[in-house]
């Protein structure tokens, strides 16, 4: 038994070594075949690609499917990136949106300040809006503007569409603003076409009443309402909004400035009207004046001595 198994292990070992080389002399010779450049060895490759290859075609499904399953996923991660810088790009985008249309917003104020007609008297600072402090019992706001810029107490304030309020309150290098809205605020106005005088009265509301109206009957919804000048606070003339009509039927005003988007104000300079202290002269009618000279006639002109000789 023992030689048995010696003399089959001699046998393996030689013919395992001569199929290992026959098989690399078999490989050599395929290479070295299929590099040699001749068209008639090229027309026998072809024809063994022919033969073999479509025989084989059930081997290469699987070979084929995971091809195509690694360019799948090569696919899905470069579509994935892309789908991220995207990501990323859209964003960087919804921020600069943002800050174009703050930036329109902003444009558009400030050129409606530029439209808005005043008297050309007035000279103004605009100042941009710092906080809001409204509350149920208080509505202002705070400016970057203040005693640095000549902002003094009682100078009236103005958007790009109407009145905003008054100067209340004066720093250094900001300032606040008493809303007309507030319930401290009272101003004299004057409502178009009719010329009535009235009183806007804030009451914490969005729409203030008018009080002290002198012939209520002659105002209509839709009348302009402008400052009257009144007690020299405000300048005559400035823009409030127009009259509206409340379930009760009480006169009160649409704001024509904008208090949901206050952004920049306009503090308009108003210098003091001139005060006359003292009472004018009595008004006379003039003195009657001589009778002129008749001229002298030729003859008494030529007479010698004329009648005082005589």
């Amino acid at each position: 038994m023992a030689r048995d198994r010696s003399t089959e292990q001699n046998y393996k070992g030689p013919l395992r070594r001569m199929l290992i080389a026959v098989t690399l002399l078999l490989l050599a010779a395929i290479f070295l075949f299929w590099r040699i450049d001749s068209p008639r060895v090229e027309r026998v490759r072809m024809a063994i690609i022919d033969r073999v290859v479509p025989g084989f075609d059930w081997a290469l499904v699987p070979m084929t499917g995971l091809i195509g399953m690694v360019e799948s996923f090569q696919s899905y991660a470069s579509l994935y990136e892309q789908n991220r810088e995207l990501r990323r790009e859209l964003q960087q985008m919804k921020a600069w949106k943002e800050a174009a249309v703050q930036l329109e917003q902003q444009n558009a104020k400030l050129l409606a300040q530029n439209k808005v007609r005043l008297d050309p008297k007035l000279t103004s600072v605009s100042g941009v809006v710092l906080a809001d402090s409204g509350s149920p019992f208080r509505q202002s706001v705070l400016l970057n503007v203040g005693a640095r810029d000549g902002v003094v107490d009682g100078w009236a304030t103005m958007d790009g569409l109407g009145l905003v309020g008054r100067i209340s309150g004066v720093g250094r290098n900001t300032s606040r603003v008493i809303l007309l809205t507030d319930a401290a605020s009272r101003i004299p106005v004057t409502i178009q076409p009719s010329g009535q005088k009235a009183m806007l009265t804030g009451d914490n509301s969005p729409y203030p009443p008018l009080e002290f109206v002198e012939t209520p009957e002659l105002v209509r919804a839709g009348d302009r309402v402008v400052s009257s000048g009144d007690g020299g606070v405000f300048p005559a003339g400035l823009l409030v909004g127009q009259v509206i009509l409340d379930r009760q039927r009480r006169l009160r005003v649409r704001l024509a400035a904008d208090y949901e988007r206050l952004s920049f104000l306009r503090v308009l300079r108003s210098h003091p009207a001139e005060k006359i202290s003292d009472s004018g002269g009595l008004v006379v009618p003039p003195p009657p004046s001589a009778p002129a000279a008749l001229p002298e006639t030729p003859a008494e002109a030529a007479a010698p001595g004329g009648a005082a000789d005589g």
